[in-house]
């Protein structure tokens, strides 16, 4: 299964335009940013190669006073395009608003990249008072009736403006962006939906640090090294680092990842410890205390409704998918319901193996989910003859990147990568990167923040520094992030498999920006539908595996010696195991996200638990050995970040990745015909054409569901 990502990536869509752009604000706003003294670095673009973000100038002083400054000069800005006397026109209208509100774009985006990678109190306490009026700025605009009378009139006439097709997308997507923001309702009712909006941002930020708080808060305290048996002494000693860290010397701590499941499960022989640590993950957000996240769960899912209902729509579910390519929620009940039955079929008959395993070992317990990880690792084992660990010397971290990622990259596309170090970076762990065509012209500049720490957000995203754009004149600067755990001074960074996946699925999502040749911001790189924009970067995963990709990457760390072929073609012929499991955990999280968001308001429960125990009953996949990936009160896809009703995304996108993978395999793999194929066609056009006509363009036909099916082991289920 594809590693679920919060994806980042900056939208130019008015509240987030393209960041660090030189172009020239209108005069009506400069008067405004006149009040945000020079010294402030967001005062003007970064002098910086492409605009790269000045993180050694930023203060935390800085923000607020530049995000009022940015306010008001976007405010000032949209004014006037609202009250230009003269009759609106694309260049005056559209054009301008894509040029709006770079002041605030450049704080917003520095701003964003902090609270996700490296918060502090003081951050956090912005963040949470900055949300609501974020949402109010929005509004401002959205909202705005003389603007959308201008965008209307426009939309209307939109046949007879002689635009180019890229421009008539454009003015189609802003009238469709103010229709679904409200922009036809009443005044009262435009009233009650600012009072929702500010509500709803408020909420959602409350549940994100709420999430970061109680995975530091939830870190399982060992009392002692014999009770760590089976993790590796470079494991066991960054577990007592961060023992040592708390002040709890000569103990040790095992951190908490934001999924339920936890890498230490697969290793540690101890079963009391893992059924803490399993306990301590799952009991998150929902046990009392002041990171319970509950209540909060419950009025966002009744906000949510209600915003719905007063727009005009059945539940939010609705109102969501009317936007993505799914498009209803009989669409993605239908898919996930379809998959539900067979995938907890799979899980039961991996169930069975493991406990054969069990009573082998004449544990004299039945498997639970703290046990899943640690035995299907023997069944593993057992049926392919090797187990995880096997691989992990062969996967260095540098060694996965530069002879991993980046070699596929120079193979299918001809990029070349030049590390640099004379950019300020937000953290010393970073890595920066120049990126060349193969003809030597410089595309963008990528960096990776790999490490988890503690004032860091769980999960694997990519975002957007600076978002490509020719209308502004901006090549793209593209971040991705990991959260890989640190080994102690002087150690490697050895790798899990799923850590390998997980940094080319995310650089999957960085040359979809990078590859980005769009005119307008709005367009830019992943500015596509949630259940279209995991699709490029879930294709990029396939060349892990790929044979001449891994021989080249997978090395072992101290001799040098490549991965021996048997143990390769043990990984490869293992790639599809324990697939039960995997689609029951993730299926089970996605129903959950659809059953709180296909609510009305009059259907809101009064006990979270209660309802996700009966919602996944329901569905017929409450199988307690494989719970869901996020259980509700941590499911910060749906609650906090961008993907709430849209976390089937992963799977729906999927479909195209799989049919994918086959014409790269059909057209001989690896090679540069079949990734200029790919870029032109797919990765360069963003969100400038329909995302499925896009894809009909690269593959000339609609996606097949039969190689997800086999991928999933669900062919003829």
């Amino acid at each position: 299964m594809t590693r679920p990502t919060l994806l980042v990536i900056a939208a130019s869509l008015m509240l987030a335009p393209a960041a660090f752009a030189a172009t020239k604000a209108p005069a009506a706003a400069a008067t405004v940013a006149v009040s945000l003294p020079a010294s402030n670095p967001f005062a003007q673009a970064s002098t910086l190669p492409f605009h790269y973000p000045a993180f050694d100038k930023v203060q935390d002083a800085d923000y607020a006073p530049a995000f009022t400054a940015g306010m008001a000069a976007h405010l000032a800005e949209i004014n006037a395009i609202a009250n230009n006397p003269k009759a609106a026109s694309f260049e005056n209208t559209i054009v301008a608003m894509e040029r709006a509100g770079q002041l605030l774009g450049r704080v917003r985006t520095v701003f964003s990249v902090m609270s996700g990678s490296n918060t502090n109190e003081t951050i956090q306490g912005l963040e949470r008072e900055l949300a609501p009026k974020m949402a109010a700025h929005s509004d401002a605009i959205m909202l705005n009736g003389k603007l959308y009378q201008r965008i209307s009139a426009l939309y209307a006439k939109r046949d007879k403006l002689g635009l180019d097709a890229e421009s008539k997308r454009l003015l189609e997507r802003y009238h469709t962006d103010f229709v679904r923001a409200g922009a036809k309702l009443s005044a009262a009712d435009k009233d009650k939906l600012k009072t929702y909006n500010g509500q709803l941002a408020a909420l959602s930020t409350t549940f994100a640090q709420n999430v970061l708080k109680e995975l530091n808060a939830s870190a399982v305290v060992v009392d002692t090294r014999e009770e760590l048996d089976g993790l590796s002494p470079a494991a066991i000693e960054v577990a007592a680092g961060l023992a040592k860290k708390r002040g709890l010397d000569g103990k040790y701590v095992i951190a908490l990842v934001n999924t339920t499941g936890q890498a230490p499960l697969s290793q540690l022989t101890n079963r009391a410890l893992r059924e803490r640590i399993m306990a301590a993950s799952q009991a998150r957000g929902s046990h009392g205390g002041d990171f319970d996240n509950r209540q909060v769960v419950l009025d966002l899912a009744k906000l949510r409704a209600e915003r719905a209902a007063l727009m005009g729509y059945p539940n939010y579910a609705a109102y969501s998918l009317e936007d993505q390519t799914a498009k209803t929620t009989t669409a993605v009940n239908a898919l996930l319901g379809e998959l539900a039955k067979p995938a907890v079929v799979n899980a039961r008959r991996e169930a069975d193996d493991i406990q054969k395993v069990i009573d082998a070992e004449k544990g004299g317990f039945k498997v639970a989910a703290s046990d899943w990880a640690y035995y299907s690792d023997k069944v593993r084992a057992e049926r392919y003859n090797f187990d995880q660990n096997q691989l992990k010397p062969y996967f260095e971290m540098n060694s996965v990147l530069t002879k991993g990622v980046f070699f596929a990259a120079g193979k299918l596309y001809g990029l070349s990568f030049k590390q640099r170090t004379d950019l300020p970076v937000y953290n010393a762990d970073m890595l920066v990167f120049d990126v060349f065509n193969e003809d030597g012209k410089q595309l963008a500049i990528f960096t990776l923040d790999p490490y988890a720490r503690s004032n860091k957000r769980g999960g694997a995203w990519a975002n957007a520094y600076v978002s490509q754009s020719t209308l502004l004149g901006n090549q793209p600067v593209i971040a991705n992030n990991l959260n890989i755990p640190k080994p102690e001074a002087g150690q490697p960074t050895l790798m899990t498999f799923d850590e390998v996946t997980t940094m080319f699925h995310e650089f999957g999502h960085a040359l979809h920006g990078m590859f980005s040749n769009v005119k307008y911001p709005r367009f830019s790189g992943t500015s596509v539908p949630r259940d279209f924009v995991e699709y490029p970067s879930q294709v990029n995963e396939m060349w892990a595996l790929w044979p001449e990709v891994l021989q080249n990457y997978a090395k072992h760390y101290q001799t040098g010696v490549a991965i021996p072929a048997e143990l390769l073609a043990k990984v490869t012929a293992a790639d599809n195991f324990n697939q039960g499991y995997k689609t029951t955990e993730y299926l089970a999280s996605a129903l959950l996200d659809q059953r709180w968001h296909q609510l009305t308001p009059q259907q809101i429960p009064s006990d979270v638990l209660a309802f996700e125990k009966t919602a996944l009953t329901d569905a017929g996949i409450d199988f307690a050995p494989a719970p869901p990936r996020y259980r509700t009160t941590y499911f910060s896809h749906a609650f906090a970040g961008g993907y709430s009703a849209g976390y089937y995304a992963y799977l729906w996108s999927e479909k195209l990745d799989a049919d994918t993978v086959e014409w790269f395999k059909e057209n001989g793999g690896l090679t540069r015909k079949n990734g200029d194929w790919f870029r032109a066609k797919l990765l360069s056009r963003g969100g400038s054409a329909d995302a499925l006509q896009i894809y009909r363009d690269f593959r000339g036909r609609d996606a097949k569901i039969e190689p997800l099916l086999e991928r999933r082991g669900l062919a003829g289920k």
